[in-house]
Formats: structure tokens, sequence, C-alpha cells
């Protein structure tokens, strides 16, 4: 088999936002084609494997993942007969679904089953066909992600129930905030939006009253719209103020949410270094602090 050039890493800044958003260890990456239950047809991912966790993203650029499909509890990985010259279809078999996987060549699925069954089994596989080099990794990843579960599994758990945390869920472990948390009001979150559509369309922002929270986003149907939500917090809890009020266990949990629900439609907004968007936000900060004032938040 000819070795082939991998995929490039995503750049440095991008590599850093998706490590804090994701806090799981990143295993291999590439394009991956994804056909789940709800999906007529495949759709065509950026892929990371971090932990036993797959996460999707839109394009190689995209710091925050549309979908994520934890299959730590995968039953097992079926090959597909496909029809497609110099592709591999396989399924992985989950609990509650089967994902239907495509890869761009033979090589790269080798490598993605490989992957996938070595940190989900606890086992490098032997029936891969895969170069010397690549099974070195696997087996680097082994020792990885054997360490990883070692040290999930002395952490404390607040859950007495469960013996350990689903690390997998949308957590910044460096930051006690969402990446998309800015102390803005609604109208400067509602500008924020409309300025730089390219950045996400999803704010988290303080409430009217310094103990809840609030969702800006702004989605384009027919035309653009700019809805906000309250999140209001209950003890250690967070209740999204819906017709059917939705109760998380913390802010990563609600922004996870929003982003499951609209099927990654709804992605949040995240600062770029870019230096008209910072100059917007040097001129926001300089007001409120002329002004001197507590702003005023509207919901």
């Amino acid at each position: 088999m000819m070795a082939k050039k991998p995929p490039k890493p995503a750049p440095r800044r991008i590599f850093q936002e998706r490590s804090k958003i994701t806090a799981l260890p990143l295993y291999f990456e590439g394009f991956l084609s994804v056909k789940r239950s709800e999906y007529q047809e495949y759709k065509h991912y950026w892929t990371e494997l971090r932990g036993t966790t797959l996460f999707f993203y839109t394009d190689k650029k995209s710091t925050t993942y549309v979908e994520k499909l934890d299959i730590i509890d995968l039953t097992c990985l079926t090959d597909q007969n496909s029809t497609e010259k110099n592709c591999v279809k396989f399924t992985l078999v989950l609990p509650k679904e089967d994902v239907q996987l495509k890869t761009e060549n033979t090589e790269s699925g080798e490598e993605w089953r490989g992957f996938i069954l070595t940190v989900t089994e606890l086992s490098v596989p032997l029936h891969v066909s895969l170069l010397p080099g690549q099974v070195i990794r696997l087996h680097e990843v082994l020792e990885k992600e054997k360490k990883r579960r070692i040290e999930t599994e002395r952490t404390p758990s607040s859950s007495p129930e469960k013996g350990k945390q689903p690390v997998e869920d949308y957590e910044d472990v460096l930051n006690p905030m969402p990446a998309c948390f800015y102390s803005v009001s609604r109208k400067e979150a509602t500008e924020m939006l409309e300025k730089n559509p390219s950045m996400g369309n999803m704010i988290l922002r303080p409430g009217s009253d310094s103990r809840n929270y609030s969702i800006t986003i702004r989605q384009e149907i027919d035309l653009p719209r700019i809805k906000h939500y309250k999140v209001m917090s209950a003890g250690k809890n967070y209740t999204i103020d819906l017709e059917k009020p939705v109760t998380l266990p913390n802010l990563f949990s609600v922004i996870d949410y929003f982003v499951k629900e609209t099927r990654g439609n709804l992605r949040p907004f995240i600062y770029s270094t870019d230096e008209t968007l910072g100059m917007f936000f040097t001129v926001v900060l300089k007001k409120g602090k002329q002004n001197n004032k507590k702003p005023i938040y509207d919901l």
C-alpha cells in the first residue's frame, strides 16, 4: 500500500479553540461523509476523533462543531459493500442508532476504522491494513486513551448515581464560561451578530437582573430574524425559558442544546482576532467605561 500524505491539520488558533470547547485529546482527523438515522443523504464533514467522541465541523476552518457522536458504547463496526470507486463505507452500530460513514479513499477508511476500534475496544485491532508507522500511532493513542480513562475515573463526580461524568459534553475546563459569552447588552449582541455573520449566530450574555442569562440568536429563514431567550439560574442548574422549559446542568450544556436542536444551524459566536471586529469590541468596552453606568439588559 502506497503511503499518502495525511490531511493537513487545522491552523494552530483553530486547533486551540476546538481544544478549549471539547476539552478532549485529538487522536485523528480528516474528512468523513456521515449518514445518521434522521438524514436522507450523506453529509460531508471535517471530522475529529477526540477521546471517544466524533466531532463534526462544516469545514476545516470552523472552530465550533455542528454535531458530535459519542461512540464509547459502540456495539460493533460493520463493513458495507460500495459501488463507488476508491471509497470505503462502514456502519457504527450503537445502542440507540446505526451511523453510516463513508471515507474518501481506502487508506483513510482503514485509518478511521483502526482509530475508532482502538479507542472503543481499548486494544489495537489486528484486522486493519495499515503501515508500521500507522500501527505505532494506534498504540500511542491506545496508551493515551487508557490514561485518560483512568484520570477520568479518579475525578470526583458530583452525581453519586453515576460512576463518571460525561466528559464529552461541550465543556471548557479552562474557562468557567462558554466561549460565546460576552458582557454585552441586548442591542450590542444584536449588532455583533448582524455585522459579523461569519463568526457565528448565537451569543450568551448577562440577563437584566445580573443573576440570570440570555441567549441572542440570528436566524436566516425567509429574512434574518433576531430572537432572545431567557436562561434562568435554578440552583446548580439552568432552565431555558421555552414553551416547554428545558433544565440543564451548566451553561455549556445550554449552548450544546441550541446547537443540537437546530442541527447545527445555530453556531456559537466566537470572537476573532480580526482587526475590524477587534475595533468594534474596543468601542463597545470604552463606551461602557465612559458612561460609568451598569448596562441595561432587556431580557
